[in-house]
């Protein structure tokens, strides 16, 4: 009983240190796979991102954390350079809507296995772009799904 205590306390730390170092309340979180829709990511071609998604007073962030796979290890990734960490934040003021889409038809579901799909539409300049994620972990709640639509103006 006193990993799991622990464990949540460092849950409940990391979210603190991650409030106070945006300066945002974290209203929302799962884990998602970045798709597409981010200029950055795109053009380097970094798909397939797995991350935090993260809904903020603030707006929408997503945080892909660095990591090495373990082959890397394995055979010392050399001459690799090492990953960086990856972030994108959408500041609410430039969200112009959101909608998580979660398949609802049981057919679907036992057919074709699709986890929710985060989509949302932003400015991004004097563009309107649409940035696509999708969502595993939390995503079912249906507190996250209200969540991202308070990013809705």
């Amino acid at each position: 009983m006193s990993i799991l205590r622990k464990t949540e306390k460092s849950a409940d730390e990391f979210w603190r240190e991650y409030e106070e170092k945006t300066g945002e309340k974290v209203l929302a979180h799962g884990l998602g796979r970045y798709v597409s829709g981010w200029e950055e990511f795109d053009s380097n071609r970094w798909t397939s991102l797995w991350g935090l998604v993260i809904a903020t007073s603030g707006g929408f962030r997503f945080h892909h954390f660095p990591q090495r796979s373990w082959v890397d290890s394995l055979f010392g990734g050399a001459g690799r350079e090492e990953p960086k960490e990856k972030t994108i934040f959408i500041p609410k003021e430039k969200i112009i809507s959101s909608r998580l889409v979660v398949e609802t038809k049981w057919w679907k579901k036992l057919f074709v296995s699709s986890p929710p799909q985060l989509f949302i539409d932003y400015h991004d300049g004097d563009n309107t772009r649409r940035l696509l994620v999708e969502v595993e972990i939390g995503a079912k709640d249906p507190v996250f799904g209200d969540l991202m639509g308070h990013l809705n103006p």
